[in-house]
């Protein structure tokens, strides 16, 4: 039996400008990685490589006036309101600078008392000692008048404040209302721009049915304008910052970039190695309560290999009740039979009672982020062994 489970490694690159051939650096930072740590490659192993890097690789920017010649497009009157946008200073305020530069006044409905994934917004033991609960709609000046200390916890910046000056520097009017009903918004415009990200679709068929003008920022620019960038599939939805003017496009060309790669390794190694690109993970963090998938999906773009999810029994349950009698050796090799006989599909069964039903790229995407963060660590490539690997396995 191996003694080691899942290894994962972050692979250090050259730092990746637009048009390098990304496929190349990944291999040979990979190759670099073998010989440096003594590692052989494997079938199943899987190499990741980060959303940020696919998108830079593939020259996939857009410009704020691009944007906003877009929207100009789809809202000729120059008023619009935005739904559920995010709070975030890298996601979405270059986007509402965009908004703002295009149009001559917005109205901004922030759900309460966070966003979508789960950035504050105002202090909830104050909500909870006003006269305010979760179905009010509460307006800008009576936000200012009870909420308006509120800071973020981790960046120390009340949002409704940034974007507030960030709208008003483009000479454009703003008002903000709060509420988790986004057919509120229709009470100030008929023009509208549902900004939320999981729950995109359901809002967007919310406001249609109530004969809203309604695009989602995934229906913005998801076509080139003068010659930019885009992402016909998920438009704004999973871009951010580049600098004060651009914004960096979720990546279009993952699914050719993935199966190259595969390609190119087994002609190298002779091994079937999956390959995914990867984005934000999906997880929660326990202080903060932010829930970090601020992308439209964990991965989008992975080898057929990585379809599915875990089809795994809980050892603990296992150990505990069908073997409870056994201990050492002999339970080991029950243990390994029974893995080793177990059913095709497990879903629904008490035997997989305590394990995680969630797709492979979501939890294989969420070890990945967590590996190689969003700093300075330089590890846009992660390369995981072992993964598919159980207790049976010698």
């Amino acid at each position: 039996m191996r003694n080691v489970g899942t290894v994962v490694r972050g692979i250090r690159t050259p730092i990746i400008k637009e048009n390098d051939n990304l496929e190349d650096i990944v291999i040979e930072s990979l190759m670099r990685a073998k010989e440096e740590e003594g590692f052989e490659f494997r079938d199943k192993d899987v190499v990741a490589i980060t959303e940020a890097v696919v998108g830079i690789s593939e020259g996939n920017y857009v410009t704020v006036d691009d944007i906003g010649v877009d929207l100009l497009e789809k809202y000729p009157e120059k008023e619009v309101g935005l739904v559920f946008p995010i709070l975030s200073r890298n996601r979405f305020s270059m986007i509402l600078k965009a908004v703002a530069r295009a149009m001559n006044k917005i109205t901004i409905l922030l759900s309460f008392p966070a966003d979508e994934v789960g950035n504050g917004i105002l202090d909830e033991e104050k909500l909870l000692n006003s006269k305010f609960n979760l179905s009010s709609m509460i307006s800008e000046k009576e936000y200012m008048e009870n909420f308006k200390d509120f800071k973020h916890p981790f960046t120390g910046i009340n949002m409704v404040e940034f974007y507030k000056e960030l709208v008003n520097s483009e000479n454009c009017e703003v008002e903000f209302v709060f509420s988790n009903n986004p057919l509120d918004i229709l009470k100030y415009t008929n023009n509208v721009l549902n900004c939320d990200i999981h729950t995109r679709l359901h809002t967007k068929k919310l406001l249609k049915d109530n004969n809203a003008n309604v695009y989602g920022l995934y229906e913005v620019m998801n076509k080139p304008v003068n010659g930019s960038g885009c992402n016909p599939t998920y438009g704004l939805l999973g871009s951010n910052k580049s600098t004060e003017e651009r914004l960096k496009l979720f990546p279009k060309t993952g699914d050719i970039l993935v199966n190259n790669i595969q390609k190119k390794l087994k002609d190298k190694t002779g091994k079937t190695i999956e390959v995914m690109v990867y984005g934000d993970g999906a997880f929660k963090d326990p202080v903060g309560h932010i829930w970090e998938l601020a992308d439209p999906v964990v991965s989008p773009a992975y080898t057929k290999g990585l379809e599915g999810t875990p089809n795994e029994i809980k050892l603990k349950y296992v150990s505990d009740n069908k073997f409870a009698d056994l201990k050492g050796d002999e339970l080991k090799e029950a243990i390994k039979k029974e893995i080793r006989n177990k059913e095709s599909n497990l879903v629904g069964k008490m035997i997989t009672q305590g394990t995680t039903p969630r797709r492979l790229t979501d939890l294989i995407g969420s070890l990945c982020d967590l590996t190689s963060g969003s700093g300075d660590k330089g590890t846009p490539v992660v390369f995981i062994q072992g993964y598919f690997d159980n207790y049976a396995n010698e």
